[in-house]
């Protein structure tokens, strides 16, 4: 049986160091972009899509999650360009999501959030090759 979330949350690490902020930002992303799957598929949907369905206020809070990934990766010292390509990504899937209803379908295909992680990997595997994990393809049952 997987294990929840909070208790997943009490097992990240709370360090300043590189491997631990690529645990939390890693664990933020798949809450937002992988967490659920799409009911009768086998589609991984996160709160960001969730969040969609929220009138007023589920588009802002789930672009302050992920502007929350652009901000470790600021304190990592990735560059003023990068952080702002970072902050490009979550502003225009926050623009998306402000249609009412509608602005939740481009949200399943342009994850901004997985977009990050990856900018984020990147500058990681590069300059913290110590951080570096080998990710293991989803299983298909």
């Amino acid at each position: 049986m997987a294990m929840g979330w909070t208790a997943a949350a009490k097992n990240l690490p709370l360090g300043k160091d590189p491997a631990s902020v690529r645990r939390r930002i890693e664990a933020m992303e798949h809450l937002l972009e992988r967490s659920l799957t799409l009911p009768g598929t086998r589609f991984p949907i996160g709160l960001d899509v969730v969040l969609d369905f929220v009138p007023g206020i589920g588009t802002t809070v789930a672009a302050a999650m992920g502007a929350w990934m652009a901000w470790e990766a600021r304190n990592l010292g990735m560059s003023k360009t990068q952080v702002a390509r970072m902050a490009g990504n979550v502003g225009f899937d926050w623009v998306l999501g402000l249609i009412p209803w509608i602005g939740a379908i481009p949200d399943l295909f342009f994850r901004s959030n997985s977009r990050n992680l990856k900018l984020i990997k990147k500058h990681l595997d590069k300059h913290h090759p110590s951080t570096a994990t080998l990710d293991q393809p989803a299983s298909r049952k």
